[in-house]
């Protein structure tokens, strides 16, 4: 039994990979990964992109959708579901055997839809609708526009992956968005019980602006006290707020107002660890997995991270050991003069501008080939 496998037998933790590419879909790939223990599949426009534009495994089907005249956007959409579909299709018997847990294949609504609540709804509708497979989730991002369309899917009994979650403040509201959702579902007749959803937490960028921070505190505070605590707190910050974030999850899906809605089938919204790949050489290269296992929680990892978990991870319950000294971390980074608040919504605008950027360079990408392929004849 491999640890990722150990991850679900022993901690009641799911391991995700972070990657979806066609080779893997259609060469066998994203099977071994699954009999390794992988447990369902997440990606992302920056996923996408790169996987769409390089190498030639998507040239045939792409020459085809060029010559029939295709708009290049939905060229795009026609590429992505190929692959998410191949990908639903390998996991489906995972989805069933774990009635309904696992085997999850998560897709994006267009990164240019951050903001526009009416514009999220229909399309994540429309892509429940096109794909027709159980186990898709349809990713919303936490944006204040955000939250309203994912009560309306969640409300609709639409299979939901909240992301860009950065703040403990914003996944409250995302809790609550889908409580509410749930119980207006509930009260029109339908079930509870055909929702799935999950939060996603985003966690190593976290501490990539926070340490920045620290560290202009601590140049511009030499050989003080307050400069001494702030380099303390290189590395905390993440961890600590993943942390003090499945207090919450706890908390909120032990209430009685969650057992109502568990009594008619509701499901817990769990806590997705997203970005848990290290981003700083010198810290450990599983800070972001060994330091947050803990049941009814899902790990999505990048290849390379699920490999080096399987090498010299460490399965043991972590998540909820160190909640005081998470809470002492946030009260010191606020005694620093590091604004948690300001990172977080810093983080969510770079995070929707990130994917929005890799949408539109795909576009362009395509849009050469486009030009090539017709150049061809």
């Amino acid at each position: 039994m491999s640890k990722l496998e150990d991850l679900f037998q022993k901690e009641r933790q799911s391991p995700w990979i972070d990657d979806l590419k066609r080779s893997d879909v259609r060469e066998g790939g994203l099977e071994k990964l699954v009999t390794d223990g992988i447990r369902g599949v997440t990606s992302n426009p920056t996923i996408m992109t790169r996987a769409i534009g390089t190498g030639s495994d998507y040239d045939e089907q792409f020459s085809e959708l060029v010559r029939a005249n295709v708009p290049m956007e939905d060229a795009y959409w026609e590429l992505v579901l190929a692959d998410v579909t191949g990908a639903l299709d390998i996991l489906r018997p995972l989805y069933e055997s774990s009635d309904g847990g696992d085997g999850f294949v998560s897709v994006e609504v267009a990164p240019g839809l951050a903001h526009d609540t009416a514009g999220t709804v229909a399309a994540a509708k429309a892509l429940h609708d096109r794909v027709e497979r159980p186990n898709v989730l349809v990713k919303i991002p936490a944006t204040p526009e955000g939250l309203p369309a994912i009560q309306e899917a969640i409300t609709a009994g639409e299979k939901i992956n909240v992301t860009l979650i950065f703040s403990l403040e914003r996944y409250q509201a995302v809790i609550e968005a889908y409580f509410n959702g749930l119980e207006r579902l509930a009260a029109a007749g339908g079930s509870p019980a055909k929702v799935a959803s999950v939060a996603s937490f985003f966690v190593s960028r976290v501490d990539s602006e926070v340490d920045r921070r620290l560290e202009t505190i601590a140049r511009d505070s030499s050989g003080t006290p307050r400069a001494t605590r702030a380099l303390e707190l290189r590395g905390k910050a993440a961890l600590a707020q993943a942390q003090l974030a499945y207090e919450i999850f706890h908390e909120r899906f032990s209430s009685p107002r969650f057992a109502a809605l568990a009594a008619a089938g509701a499901r817990p919204q769990r806590p997705l660890w997203a970005s848990t790949s290290t981003k700083n050489a010198s810290y450990p290269d599983l800070l972001y997995v060994d330091g947050l296992i803990g049941p009814d929680t899902v790990n999505t990892m990048p290849p390379e991270t699920a490999e080096a978990f399987n090498d010299h991870g460490t399965v043991a319950r972590t998540v909820d050991a160190g909640a005081a000294e998470a809470k002492e971390t946030l009260a010191g980074l606020a005694e620093v003069g590091v604004q948690l608040e300001d990172v977080t919504l810093q983080l969510e605008a770079e995070g929707v501008a990130a994917f929005a950027k890799s949408f539109d360079e795909l576009q362009a990408q395509l849009a050469a080939k486009a030009a090539a392929v017709r150049a061809a004849g």
